[in-house]
């Protein structure tokens, strides 16, 4: 059995990969790793690292992606397989960081949980922005992580390298997937992963935004089976 670590992204916690944890839990000790510790993304990576099993499958979904490119390179060896979720290899832009320090200003200044609501809801595909559970998770999750931790992730991921440059390095089996409508790391960014890791699977999710395990778990349950299987990710 493999070991299984899920690094969840900005705003959210464990709930994230809910339905993920349900089906993989068959295949091997499952941990949904904190991103509430460390300053930088090195340092997050680092924190996960010093408890996470000698060896395991690795996880991550959109900043939880940032930070599986980060210990991809302070503990390669660690990892047995590989999916980034919904994620870019590329740093910020000046616009990006901007935007951050925008969303941090509004949040320690308004109504929090209407902000996590209006700007969660927002990255998901609009078949499913009117959704009252995802609504509901969305709001949920970011009042877990709180306003010191929105502040801690978004400066995080505004000072994070480039990854695309270590992408050729990457040689366990990986799956890239993304949402076809994925307003915040758009597909060409998933293929740009996907073509640079020798051997990895992409896998474009229909009818989905950002949050994939949320809006479609089921594809992605399937396509993580895969992985663990040692299977092509299926056709979807």
């Amino acid at each position: 059995m493999t070991p299984i670590v899920f690094i969840p992204g900005m705003l959210c916690s464990a709930e994230l990969f809910a339905p993920q944890i349900a089906a993989l839990w068959p295949y091997g000790p499952v941990t949904v790793a904190s991103t509430l510790e460390g300053a930088t993304i090195g340092e997050m990576a680092s924190s996960i690292l010093a408890s996470a099993p000698p060896r395991f499958a690795l996880v991550g979904l959109s900043m939880g992606g940032y930070i599986a490119f980060e210990i991809m390179r302070q503990a390669p060896e660690r990892v047995i397989k590989l999916a980034l979720l919904d994620t870019s290899a590329r740093a910020d832009t000046p616009e990006e960081t901007e935007q951050r320090r925008g969303l941090v200003a509004a949040a320690n200044s308004g109504d929090f949980a209407a902000l996590l609501e209006n700007v969660m809801t927002s990255i998901l595909h609009p078949d499913h922005q009117s959704d009252a559970v995802l609504r509901a998770i969305n709001v949920r999750m970011g009042l877990t992580v709180g306003l010191e931790g929105l502040a801690r992730h978004e400066n995080a991921m505004s000072t994070r390298i480039d990854s695309r440059s270590g992408l050729a390095a990457i040689s366990v089996p990986t799956l890239v997937l993304v949402g076809d409508s994925d307003p915040l790391t758009p597909p060409e960014l998933s293929e740009e992963i996907a073509v640079a890791i020798p051997g990895a699977r992409l896998v474009i999710v229909p009818r989905c935004g950002h949050g994939s395990t949320l809006e479609q778990p089921e594809v992605v349950n399937r396509c993580l089976i895969d992985l663990l299987e040692g299977k092509s990710a299926s056709a979807v």
